[in-house]
């Protein structure tokens, strides 16, 4: 049985009860990488790393092969709904994630999900039109939604609470080996071979981790009441998205900007309408200002809003402001990648509650230095400064991103923490898409696209860059009060 945020409080300084209800020594054993890699934790470890890279390396696949299938199909004026509605499959599902556990147990979703992904996968891999490429996208955002909420749900319920910073920590690894090994691994499949083999190679990992997941994945719990999905709210959400990420398509500003704003107000009346609900699709103190879970989800979504510039902008900018070629300037974007997994490693072992919640509280502090930094280099030509924000932005999410989401996980209410820890992945899906939405108007009103001399240049993504560091002020406090709501939560160690 699954223990309380209050059950936690009761347990003396020298002991903490795990996710598994196992009382583990605080003092004696903090746990150790080798851990994971015991009969006890190796295939779990081996199948959230297999579902985390089915997620991570697919979308750096797709968006390096997409050109060459267009050479060859067509369709070049559907690119950018290869990824819009691949996001609103992914995010609209991932949603429904914690409910589907609940009704089928997460064995029989996760298999049923894969097998989703890997159909969407073959329908865009034998595609001979862009039609059919993008109803394969949209199988495998819808699968991959699903598998990504439920990995994360499935964390604190298979790993002892000590142990959850490092397996925060071997999922940023294989994302730093996506971001690194995928567009490369992508292209020479592309030009060996066909853009389809960079599809259909998902469907060997997939397969495998269907196995892992039925040998691993935890079966429905006994005695637990299955409820029907709430169906305004997902309509809400789905037409919200769209408008979101419809508006990166649009050519004209002021029709992008009312897109965006109407879209967000739909993805609020969503959450609304959630509440109300008596079946919801999220924890009930969602976005709310007075709780651990509802200020900490406002972390989750904010900090990719402000980070989605760098998605966007950083590797172009490189290239149109120092002339660098795709290649390095890709690897340098991976930069921040590599910052992130770094510093997850460095400080997973860290035990202290009162240390947790500084690292938590660091992140949005460290981001808008890096995002600073970031557009000091663009504006003084500086790629040392470039660099330098790169590492700090990394550092920042590998501060605070495990801590910030085991203390959601065990600030929630025992029945609801499926729904957060499900919601982790789908909320920073949603909010690099927000904050998509937002550079590409930014990016499109000062004129990027037409900016000619490395001056003008220069000075346009700098300011680019510094209007996301306005997402950061507001994080930087509901991080402090996050974590302020937490100290009767977090045991004094884990």
């Amino acid at each position: 049985m699954t223990d309380t945020p209050t059950e936690r409080l009761a347990v003396t300084p020298a002991t903490a009860v795990d996710s598994t209800g196992e009382a583990q020594s605080a003092t004696v054993d903090e746990g150790g990488w080798l851990d994971l890699l015991q009969p006890a934790h190796l295939a779990t470890t081996l199948m959230l790393s297999m579902g985390v890279a089915l997620f991570a390396f697919n979308g750096f696949f797709v968006s390096t092969v997409l050109p060459s299938a267009i050479a060859e199909i067509g369709g070049g004026h559907l690119i950018a709904w290869s990824v819009s509605l691949y996001l609103i499959g992914s995010i609209v599902a991932g949603v429904t994630a914690a409910q589907l556990k609940q009704r089928f147990g997460a064995r029989r979703v996760l298999i049923v999900a894969t097998l989703l992904f890997i159909a969407g996968t073959v329908v865009a891999a034998m595609a001979t039109s862009m039609e059919q490429v993008l109803v394969g996208r949209v199988g495998q955002g819808l699968g991959e939604g699903v598998v990504a909420a439920i990995c994360y749900a499935l964390i604190p319920a298979l790993f002892p609470a000590r142990l959850v910073p490092k397996v925060f920590g071997v999922e940023a690894l294989v994302w730093t080996c996506a971001s690194f090994g995928g567009p490369f691994a992508a292209g020479w499949m592309a030009e060996s071979f066909s853009w389809r083999m960079a599809f259909l190679i998902n469907v060997p990992f997939g397969l495998i981790f269907i196995v892992l997941a039925a040998f691993t994945a935890t079966r429905r719990e006994k005695g637990l009441e299955a409820s029907g999905l709430p169906l305004s709210p997902l309509v809400l959400l789905s037409l919200g998205m769209l408008m979101v990420l419809y508006s990166g398509i649009v050519g004209q500003a002021l029709m992008s900007a009312a897109l965006v704003f109407a879209g967000l107000a739909l993805l609020g009346f969503s959450v609304i309408r959630d509440r109300l609900s008596p079946s919801s699709l999220m924890p009930h103190s969602a976005f709310g200002l007075n709780s651990t879970v509802g200020t900490g989800l406002w972390l989750v979504l904010l900090m990719p809003v402000a980070q989605a510039t760098s998605s966007v902008y950083f590797v172009f900018g490189l290239q149109r402001g120092f002339g660098f070629g795709p290649m390095v300037a890709g690897g340098l974007g991976a930069v921040m990648a590599m910052s992130w997994s770094l510093v997850a490693v460095l400080i997973a072992h860290i035990g202290a509650g009162s240390a947790r919640r500084r690292a938590i509280e660091a992140g949005p502090v460290l981001q808008c230095a890096g995002m600073i930094l970031v557009a000091l280099g663009f504006h003084q030509g500086s790629l040392a400064l470039l660099i330098a924000g790169q590492i700090v932005v990394g550092a920042a999410f590998g501060a605070s991103w495990a801590f910030l989401s085991q203390m959601l996980m065990e600030a929630s209410a025992a029945g609801e923490r499926d729904k957060t820890s499900g919601l982790i992945p789908t909320l920073q899906s949603a909010g690099f898409a927000i904050g998509a939405a937002f550079a590409g108007l930014a990016g499109n009103s000062l004129g990027l696209a037409e900016a000619s001399t490395n001056e003008t240049t220069n000075i346009a993504f700098a300011v680019t860059f510094l209007i996301p560091v306005l997402w950061t002020v507001p994080a930087v406090l509901l991080a402090r009060r996050s974590t302020r709501l937490a100290e009767g939560v977090l045991p004094p160690s884990a």
